[in-house]
């Protein structure tokens, strides 16, 4: 019977929304809905097309295992597909999972494996004689992203497997922990950049960048769970994990081995009730025939294996009430609306605020003051309002409209029409200001000791302060006049303004605040324009012309310094005797080995963090890249050096061991 209209509309709908959603997910690594919606969609889409058996749409989510991969890295076949997991959120669909493994295997005995399902991004790993050659994403199954310079920058991944002569593919899940991605988040606020909303993102976001140096600040971690040799050295998966672990690589020790069906219901159980407690997202459990025999029997539809499903947890959610939403000012004028809700709890936390993002997502989602509202942590850092609860409106709700006005200090907002933002673009706003000054005394920044938001909130309310300049004016006369600060806390803060005053130039750039300059960057920029003055002379082609420098970037470098009011700022500063250029006092070519030379750090240093490393070779007049290329004049390796050292001795570049580089740093007169 031909298919309706209605019908074939609806899966023509549902095909689309799917897609869209692949994309924002697998390419983008900017998903729109949550992973329980998506599957409901998937499941729905499923169901109609088993019912009405027409030739399915070429371009079916049915027929496929994921996304197309990023045309940014090379392609990479697998050698035999990443298949994925079929996922339930019912008990009684583990059970129906359990009866068709037992009827496939004609009733024989079943043992199980259940693991964690670790919240991340599918990764494959080949070894070559015991080496790693390629790290590969999932992509659409059948062919993936090419990322094995980025994949060497995870330090849980072995370059070379204890096992000698070992030639296999190992696939497992790519991971941040919930810690590093808070400190990843707080250092891109302060940058004001956007926040990564859940570790699955980050990771994905960390993967698909271009510059390997910039992952490996990221923490990647990785744990296996799939083994292929082509002779087997195992008859069983779990035997494969202990394998896995022997050869060096990490195994999540959190799985078991499960005689009966009962036993994964128990696993997944006692995990959902404890997940807060560990350092990782989970959203469920992976349950597997441990039988590796039984696996290859039971065999595979096109999308998924016949021998696993994945059995997730339901999203973490609550309904609570919107009591307003309160706009928030950051230091480059930026305002963002936070939800302020009645305090809930939610996955091990209570919850009072939930981001917002901007002003359209208010309207879409048509959310008013008063509303009962769902808010999802599920896997979310940063709780987020899902939806308003249909017919719990209070009478006489009114829609949220955005102000023309700066609600701190009444100056007209600019709709910024590249980034979807509003802004305040007057640079005497008050939050903006003490947002400032807060960045600029921060520990990554000048560290001014005894520079804390109450005592900026005091100098600005007071007009003691108007900018950074500003601080280096206080008097202990003018500090003892304000609210709990005595002589003594008073004459802390001043020491801790003169000692900012021997902050490198790199930290000082950073300290102004400028738009999308990070610690990084300006440590970047700071190398290739030693000095304020040369940084303010250089056009924006100029500062595109640096390495790791874009566009954007730069236009907010050429536009902050040529903004009426620095050139003031910058005068107060020099006046004060901050560092506004790159101290090369000795790093003369007769006194500093590193003097003018091109350095590129690689592998893990036991005496030095990667940074300070760094900072010392710019103190000596060199400068550090993230690359190797026929510019580099010497590589400094540590333990684990992989694909830049191996590089550096194909072009003859001249090489270091820790050991000798810290004999060159104390020849230099440094620690």
């Amino acid at each position: 019977m031909p298919m309706s209209r209605n019908i074939e509309k609806k899966i023509a709908d549902l095909v689309d929304q799917l897609n869209f959603h692949n994309y924002r997910y697998h390419v983008l690594a900017d998903p729109v809905v949550s992973d329980r919606e998506y599957d409901l969609l998937l499941s729905e889409l499923r169901q109609l097309e088993e019912a009405h058996p027409q030739p399915l749409r070429p371009d079916s989510p049915t027929r496929r295992v994921g996304g197309l991969p990023s045309s940014e890295f090379p392609p990479a076949r697998h050698f035999t597909p990443m298949l994925s997991l079929d996922n339930s959120y019912s008990r009684d669909d583990v059970l129906a999972f359990d009866q068709r493994v037992r009827e496939g295997l004609a009733g024989e005995d079943v043992t199980y494996v259940a693991e964690l399902k670790v919240d991340g991004v599918a990764l494959s790993l080949s070894y070559e004689n015991s080496l790693l050659v390629r790290g590969a994403t999932r992509g659409d199954g059948v062919q993936g992203d090419e990322i094995t310079a980025n994949v060497r920058t995870i330090r849980s991944i072995p370059l070379r497997l204890r096992q000698p002569d070992i030639t296999c593919e190992v696939r497992g899940e790519v991971y941040m922990s919930i810690p590093d991605l808070a400190d990843l988040n707080r250092q891109r606020e302060e940058e004001e950049q956007p926040l990564f909303a859940n570790p699955r993102n980050a990771t994905a976001g960390s993967l698909k960048l271009q510059d390997p140096g910039l992952v490996s600040r990221r923490r990647l971690r990785f744990f296996a769970y799939w083994l292929r040799c082509p002779n087997p050295v195992a008859a069983t998966h779990g035997e494969h994990l202990r394998t896995l672990r022997k050869w060096g690589l990490p195994v999540n020790p959190h799985y078991a081995l499960c005689p009966a069906i009962e036993s994964v219901f128990d696993f997944h159980e006692r995990f959902q009730a404890h997940r807060d407690e560990l350092p990782y997202e989970i959203d469920g459990t992976v349950v597997k025939v441990d039988d590796l025999d039984q696996q290859d029997r039971l065999g595979a539809t096109a999308k998924s294996p016949r021998s696993a499903m994945a059995f997730k947890f339901p999203a973490r959610q609550a309904t609570t009430v919107l009591r307003g939403i309160h706009l928030q000012v950051g230091r480059t004028g930026a305002v963002t609306p936070v939800a302020l809700l009645e305090p809930v709890p939610l996955g091990g936390s209570t919850i009072q605020r939930a981001t917002l993002h901007n002003e359209e997502e208010i309207r879409r989602k048509d959310i008013r003051p008063g509303d009962t509202v769902v808010v999802e942590k599920g896997g979310d850092v940063i709780p987020k309002i899902v939806s308003v609860v249909d017919g719990m409106r209070p009478e006489g709700a009114e829609p949220f409209n955005f102000p023309d006005d700066c609600p701190s200090c009444g100056a007209p907002l600019v709709r910024d029409p590249e980034e979807a933002a509003v802004r305040c673009e007057n640079p005497a706003c008050p939050v903006q200001l003490r947002r400032r000054l807060e960045h600029f005394a921060a520990r990554n920044a000048l560290d001014i000791e005894g520079l804390g938001p109450a005592i900026i909130e005091q100098l600005v309310e007071q007009g003691l302060v108007r900018d950074a300049g500003d601080l280096y004016s206080l008097t202990l006369e003018s500090l003892t006049g304000l609210e709990r600060m005595g002589e003594k806390s008073g004459r802390n803060l001043l020491d801790g303004l003169g000692a900012s005053r021997t902050r490198p130039f790199g930290r000082v750039l950073f300290a102004l605040g400028i738009r999308h300059v990070g610690s990084t960057v300006a440590r970047t920029l700071a190398r290739n324009f030693p000095s304020i003055d040369r940084l303010a002379r250089a056009s924006e082609e100029d500062l595109e012309a640096v390495h790791e420098i874009g566009p954007t970037i730069a236009r907010s470098v050429a536009a902050f310094l040529a903004a009426p009011g620095t050139g003031e700022l910058i005068g107060k500063l020099r006046r004060a005797g901050l560092q506004l250029e790159l101290d090369v006092e000795d790093a003369g070519p007769e006194r500093s080995y590193f003097s003018g030379k091109t350095v590129v750090l690689t592998g893990s240093l036991s005496k030095y963090t990667r940074d300070q490393a760094a900072s010392l070779i710019e103190q000596l007049g060199g400068r550090t890249s993230s690359s190797v290329s026929k510019k580099t004049d010497l590589v400094i390796a540590g333990d684990q050096a992989g694909s830049k050292l191996a590089r550096a001795r194909k072009l003859d570049v001249a090489v270091l061991s820790e050991d000798e580089f810290v004999e060159r740093l104390q020849e230099s007169g440094k620690p």
